[in-house]
C-alpha cells in the first residue's frame, strides 16, 4: 500500500509537469503552410528589382520564391492591388570569388613557364528583402542584408563554365526562396 506523503508526492509532481505543458513557452501548433504570428489572408510577390550586373536573374529569382510559397503556403498569391501584403525583394549583388587555382606549365620560347588557372570559384547572391502590410502601410519584417553563396567549378570550356555558375545560382535562390518562406509563414 502506498502511503498518504508518497501519492502527495506524486500528485504535487504530476500537477508540477502538467502545468509546465499547459504554460510552455507560448508557442503553439499551427496548420501546414498557415502563417505564425500574423494573419496574412492573401500575397503577392511582384518581379525583384536588382542593380546587379547580372541581367535576367530577377525572373528566375521571382520565380523559385513564387513557387516555394505556392507549393507550402495556403496563402493565395494574388495581384499585388488584391493583396493584402507585399513581399518585395532587391538583389543588390551577385558577386564571384576565386576559390581554387591549378598550377599549369608551358614552353614558351624553350623556357618553362608557371602560371595559374582557376577552377574553382564561389558566387555570393546579397539582397534585401521585406514583407508589407499593404492596406496599413506598415512593414512586417525586414532584413536589409540576406546573403547566401555556393561554389561551381570553372572549366576550359566557357559554356561548362557558365553552366556551373548558373546551377550555382539556382541553388542559392532556392535557398534564399526557403529562408523568406520561413521568416513570413514561420517567423523564424
Amino acid at each position: 500500500m502506498v502511503s498518504a506523503s508518497k501519492r502527495f508526492f506524486f500528485l504535487t509532481i504530476g500537477l508540477f509537469f502538467s502545468s509546465c505543458l499547459v504554460s510552455a513557452c507560448g508557442y503553439s501548433l499551427k496548420a501546414s503552410g498557415e502563417p505564425v504570428g500574423i494573419e496574412l489572408q492573401s500575397l503577392a510577390i511582384p518581379l525583384a528589382k536588382s542593380t546587379s550586373s547580372h541581367l535576367g536573374f530577377e525572373s528566375t529569382f521571382t520565380r523559385i520564391i513564387r513557387e516555394e510559397f505556392i507549393s507550402h503556403a495556403r496563402v493565395p498569391l494574388v495581384s499585388e492591388s488584391r493583396a493584402q501584403a507585399v513581399l518585395l525583394a532587391s538583389i543588390h549583388d551577385i558577386h564571384t570569388d576565386v576559390l581554387g587555382y591549378e598550377s599549369r606549365q608551358q614552353n614558351v620560347g624553350g623556357r618553362t613557364v608557371t602560371y595559374a588557372v582557376t577552377n574553382r570559384c564561389q558566387l555570393r547572391v546579397r539582397l534585401s528583402v521585406k514583407l508589407v502590410d499593404r492596406r496599413k502601410g506598415k512593414v512586417i519584417w525586414q532584413e536589409d542584408a540576406m546573403e547566401d553563396k555556393a561554389s561551381f567549378a570553372v572549366s576550359e570550356d566557357p559554356l561548362a563554365t557558365r553552366y556551373y555558375r548558373d546551377q550555382a545560382l539556382m541553388v542559392v535562390a532556392r535557398r534564399l526562396a526557403k529562408r523568406i518562406y520561413m521568416k513570413t509563414m514561420e517567423r523564424f
